[in-house]
């Protein structure tokens, strides 16, 4: 078994998936130190079109997603604070397990978020 890391954004404002958001991973090496792994953006489906991480890329550590739901909302048309209330929205979490998948989802909406661990 192999593991990866995948992960997906659902807008709940419109009960759709949420397109073109930039979304960064970073490896937490420190408290003050981090290194960008990748960018991407989601698809048409709220997906990215490749795991993030996948198989000997997956290491025990640190990590976290940065997605740019500020971003998303403003070319939705939604009208939003400046600053905006939400603007990029950090993920941290942990990867024990080089074999497991890890799927990290984002729920957003102009007001709040949600994540949960995925299957």
């Amino acid at each position: 078994m192999s593991g990866r890391l995948t992960t997906h954004v659902l807008d709940l404002s419109k009960g759709l998936p949420a397109k073109e958001i930039k979304v960064e991973l970073w490896h937490i090496e420190s408290e003050r130190s981090r290194n960008l792994l990748k960018t991407v953006h989601t698809n048409s489906d709220g997906r990215v079109d490749s795991p993030l991480l996948e198989g000997e890329e997956v290491t025990i550590g640190e990590y976290e997603l940065l997605f740019y739901a500020g971003d998303y909302l403003k070319a939705q048309g939604i009208s939003i604070s400046n600053p905006p209330f939400l603007d990029c929205v950090p993920i941290r979490f942990g990867i024990a397990d080089c074999n497991r998948h890890y799927h990290i989802p984002l729920l957003v909406a102009p007001g709040g978020y949600s994540t949960y661990r995925g299957s």
